[in-house]
């Protein structure tokens, strides 16, 4: 799965990396410990031109009364997202990428301690997660939620957790936008062996109140 995150590009070097126009009312960057529910960073394509735009992490389903109103759905499952009532809609026609610098994940040891994990791209480029979004209208006015699409772990990952998000190369980006036609699908996959890179991070990160670079540095021994 994908349930915490961190990105520590600035907005002008997202605004360059996706040839996209900026909102004005992005979050703050450098971020190294985003939640569910935290505004975070994502772009979307319409009529030719990218936006890149600030959007809820944990998509509403039209449904929802509240923001709380069903369960929080932050990660949308690849084997199902076109199924799904909450998903198959916005899979067709509103997915977005969302960059981030690498996300958190965990594993337990002989004590079921949490051991928390965080991986990035290997060659040390911006991560950018496949994802669909939603707005939701509520009492105070629309929302834009979104949520991440996940598969079944490759064996890099495999070793500390049975699901992944889906990570996106550049040359991928315009057919997960529809910019480059229909077939998005055929992208639902992990990506080749070697492309990611984990190891081990202070458990400080296991409270969603945590805060710093220090969050990322490799656990030493």
């Amino acid at each position: 799965m994908c349930g915490r995150m961190a990105l520590t590009l600035p907005k002008e070097a997202m605004v360059s990396l996706f040839e996209a126009v900026p909102a004005n009312d992005l979050p703050a960057t450098p971020n190294y410990n985003i939640c569910p529910t935290d505004s975070i960073h994502a772009v979307t394509s319409a009529e030719g031109q990218r936006r890149l735009r600030p959007m809820r992490w944990g998509l509403l389903p039209k449904w929802y009364k509240a923001p709380n109103g069903g369960p929080l759905l932050i990660n949308a499952r690849a084997e199902t997202v076109a199924e799904k009532p909450a998903f198959r809609e916005a899979i067709r026609s509103r997915r977005c990428l969302i960059p981030a610098s690498g996300f958190y994940e965990w594993s337990k040891d002989e004590d079921d301690n949490r051991l928390p994990w965080f991986v990035h791209r290997s060659d040390g480029a911006p991560m950018v997660f496949g994802g669909l979004w939603q707005e939701w209208q509520g009492e105070g006015g629309p929302l834009t939620t979104c949520a991440v699409v996940t598969l079944a772990a490759g064996e890099e990952m495999s070793r500390i957790h049975i699901r992944q998000p889906l990570v996106l190369a550049p040359e991928d980006w315009p057919l997960w936008l529809g910019e480059a036609g229909h077939g998005a699908a055929t992208l639902m996959k992990v990506p080749p062996e070697g492309t990611l890179t984990l190891y081990r991070v202070d458990r400080a990160v296991n409270s969603n109140r945590a805060e710093g670079p220090g969050l990322l540095e490799p656990l030493e021994g």
